[in-house]
């Protein structure tokens, strides 16, 4: 039997916090997982290819602090640990395709917007323009605001 997944884009903003804990609220109330994608994208550094395998490297190695520790907060919230997901793309949408693409039990993709005059974030605005087919499937985007409280998460979620 498959298990439904709410994915989320780990990133380096604030409301990646708001979108994690409203997935795995979510993930908790219907039995669900919650897998977390963190992207690499290419660094472009001509010369020298030791520094750039260098740089590479401490890349995935920071993408697997980031998910580790989110992974602590995963399996507290809901009793399971989250699948890791680590792509290396050209950016988050070409990420978003493969990894969607590639499973089929990703049911739901969990986004947060930015809050504070900031506007909502490039990854929101790129699917308010481009929409949310990924390849041949379409995924429903849950928007949660990114300055939502934990009570509030909880009474939504």
């Amino acid at each position: 039997m498959s298990q439904r997944k709410f994915l989320v884009v780990a990133d380096d903003t604030p409301e990646y916090q708001a979108a994690l804990r409203f997935a795995c609220r979510r993930a908790r109330s219907t039995g669900g997982r919650v897998a977390i994608l963190r992207v690499i994208e290419p660094v472009v550094f001509e010369h020298w290819s030791g520094v750039r395998e260098e740089i590479e490297r401490q890349a995935h190695d920071e993408a697997e602090a980031v998910l580790q520790q989110s992974a602590e907060f995963v399996q507290a919230e809901t009793g399971f640990p989250p699948e890791y997901l680590i792509v290396d793309a050209d950016n988050v949408r070409a990420a978003l395709r493969q990894v969607i693409g590639s499973d089929p039990d990703i049911k739901i993709l969990v986004l947060a917007a930015a809050s504070g005059g900031r506007g909502p974030g490039p990854l929101v605005m790129s699917l308010a323009k481009e929409g949310v087919t990924w390849g041949a499937r379409k995924v429903p985007v849950t928007l949660v605001p990114g300055d939502l409280t934990d009570e509030e998460i909880a009474d939504l979620a």
